[in-house]
């Protein structure tokens, strides 16, 4: 018999790459929402960040730099929430890619 170097294509996973890579943001979206109180008054929702982030950290800060009020609820489906009053949508997007947190691609804006 005649022995064939033959090679199986294999199947190619393009993101595998990403799956491996440990940057940050880089698994899944972070989701900034806004949610309608009663009025003009309105509650920003921050949820996806990775889980060993010190949130009571980063609310602080965020608390800090737009003089606003917050806090970390524990959620049992969407695990820590940070709720900010107002509207800091844009706001805390810009602020959590310029603390190194997440990537701008990852970030999805919701609400009107």
């Amino acid at each position: 018999m005649v022995d064939l170097d033959i090679q199986i294509p294999s199947a190619f996973d393009p993101f595998a790459e990403a799956k491996d890579s440990d940057a940050p943001g880089a698994k899944e979206y972070v989701h900034i929402r806004i949610q309608q109180r009663n009025g003009k008054k309105s509650l920003t929702t921050v949820q996806g960040l990775k889980k060993d982030y010190s949130y009571e950290k980063i609310l602080k800060d965020l608390k800090k730099e737009f003089c606003c009020n917050g806090n970390v609820v524990q959620d049992k489906e969407l695990g820590k929430v940070i709720q900010l009053q107002g509207d800091q949508r844009k706001n805390v997007a810009h602020f959590i890619v310029q603390a190194g947190l997440v990537k701008k691609d990852h970030i999805k804006i919701h609400g009107f």
